[in-house]
This record gives C-alpha cells, sequence and structure tokens, in this order.
C-alpha cells in the first residue's frame, strides 16, 4: 500500500514539474505579462482543467517558478562558497554566482525581479525559499564578521545582506534594460560587474 501511495505521489510531483517546466517555456516566448493556464496547459500537452489540480491560476505558476529560482540560486550559491576559507570570500563568490545565474536563467531571475515589482500576497512556500537564500548570505556575513575579513561595524547582517543584495540586483537589472546607453557610454556589462563587486567589497573591507 506504502509503495503505491509512494508511486502516485511520485507521478503527482512529476507532472507538477512538467507543468512548471511548461510555464517556463511560455515566460521564456512570451513574458509574464503573456502566461496563459491555456497556453501552459497547450506546451504541457495536458488538458486546462488538470494545470488548475496543479496550479490554482497564473499568480500561483508565478509563485513556484519563483520558487524553484531561488532553489536554484542557493545551489549555486552553496556551490560558489565551496572551498572558500572566509565569510568576505563567499559573500564574493555569492555575487558572481548571482550574476552567472542571471544570465543562464533569465526566466528565473525574472522570476524574482517579477515579484519584487509585483509582490502581491507571497505564497508560504515562495518565502521560505527566500529566508533560505537570506539565510545563506547572512551566516557569511556573521562568519566575516567572527574571522576578520568583514568589518566588524559593517552592520546588521541582516539589513547589509538585503542591502547587498538589492544592489547587485539592480546592477544585473540596469545592465538589461540599458544596454544600449551602456554601449554609447564605453560600458561593457563585465566592466560594471566588476565595479558593483568592487564597490561592494570596499564597503565590507576592514580599515587598517
Amino acid at each position: 500500500m506504502n509503495d503505491l501511495a509512494d508511486r502516485r505521489r511520485e507521478e503527482k510531483e512529476r507532472r507538477r514539474d512538467e507543468i512548471l517546466d511548461a510555464a517556463a517555456a511560455v515566460v521564456a516566448e512570451v513574458g509574464f505579462e503573456g502566461l496563459t493556464m491555456g497556453l501552459v496547459a497547450q506546451v504541457a500537452r495536458v488538458s486546462r482543467a488538470l494545470t488548475y489540480t496543479y496550479f490554482k491560476d497564473t499568480q500561483a505558476l508565478q509563485w513556484a517558478l519563483c520558487e524553484r529560482g531561488l532553489d536554484l540560486l542557493l545551489g549555486r550559491f552553496i556551490t560558489a562558497c565551496t572551498g572558500t576559507t572566509t565569510g568576505r570570500a563567499k559573500l564574493e563568490a555569492m555575487g558572481g554566482a548571482y550574476i552567472a545565474f542571471a544570465q543562464s536563467e533569465p526566466v528565473y531571475f525574472g522570476a524574482l525581479a517579477h515579484f519584487e515589482a509585483h509582490p502581491g500576497d507571497a505564497s508560504c512556500e515562495w518565502c521560505a525559499a527566500d529566508d533560505k537564500v537570506h539565510r545563506f548570505m547572512t551566516d557569511a556575513i556573521r562568519e566575516g564578521m567572527a574571522d576578520g575579513s568583514i568589518r566588524a561595524d559593517v552592520g546588521d547582517p541582516d539589513a547589509v545582506a538585503t542591502v547587498l543584495w538589492g544592489f547587485m540586483h539592480g546592477v544585473i537589472q540596469l545592465v538589461a534594460s540599458k544596454a544600449p546607453v551602456l554601449e554609447q557610454r564605453g560600458i561593457t556589462p563585465q566592466r560594471l560587474f566588476e565595479q558593483a563587486m568592487a564597490m561592494a567589497g570596499a564597503a565590507l573591507q576592514v580599515t587598517p
């Protein structure tokens, strides 16, 4: 009986993932504003009614994409921090990982950006995933303050993590939305990212 229940649960999870994959594909083509349950059902090759079994509306789909994006980002953070020896080195690794995530996973970065602009009533699952990423950053800040790689007077770790996130997120969005203007000024995306990382690092640096 347990085996049957397990198979049913696995099948439900697989079907949910397939519908979410389809939603990501639709967003990649038409953006979040064009996301509809009908299009998702068409891409997933399931009935429209079945999509409502797993997601009550398009907003629930968007929340789920955001949750998945945060889970992917946390995985990249963990990988990037492997082998680092200080809290500051971890934060620098996370900054690079976030830039790489935005460039290689535009749909999921877009999901994060979309809900920062239109938060609504975030689901508990989305909040839990966001908290995990935030805690990973604050742990690195506390570690850096303890090991001497981050100034002890930098501020409250929760506030610092939030500011760093907002700073890097804004720079990444600026590169995406103002590319022609930046090009006119002779500023490449790489140069802007390097400048942002340098400025963030300077704010954390221990004064001799």
